[in-house]
């Protein structure tokens, strides 16, 4: 009797040791799922901010290129101009004719194209990231 009592104790261990290795595949397996999640989220998150970072700099891009067209008109605008002084964008000394367009890289890798008509309009870009600026006189 000694002898069926061990064998079905050996077959009720063998089932507790399944349960157990069941229990903590489980177990693991949430934890890799937790892990692998709050991985992702915080992969996002570090892609966002570097994104933010560029955004900044084509949005100084752009303000250049806005400045830059602005102080070419200017230029075009003095008071002492005659139509041999002014640079040579300018037809005469009334401003930048409409439809007057400069780009430019600058030396951190942005660049801005810039524009003049009615509105000026300047577009930054700095790696993947736009940003306009458009001024209304």
């Amino acid at each position: 009797m000694s002898h069926t009592k061990n064998r079905k104790q050996k077959i009720e261990n063998r089932k507790q040791k399944g349960v157990s290795i069941l229990f903590a595949i489980l177990i693991m397996t949430a934890i890799l799922t937790i892990g692998l999640g709050v991985s992702v989220i915080i992969t996002q998150q570090t892609k966002m901010l570097r994104e933010i970072g560029y955004s900044v700099i084509a949005f100084y891009a752009a303000d250049s290129g806005i400045e830059g067209v602005l102080y070419e008109d200017k230029l075009c605008r003095r008071p002492t101009c005659s139509t041999s002084s002014p640079p040579a964008i300018c037809p005469g000394c009334d401003g930048l004719p409409s439809g007057y367009n400069t780009s430019f890289i600058l030396e951190n890798g942005a660049s801005y194209n810039a524009s003049y008509a009615t509105t000026t309009k300047s577009i930054g870009s700095y790696k993947t990231i736009k940003r306009a600026i458009e001024l209304t006189r």
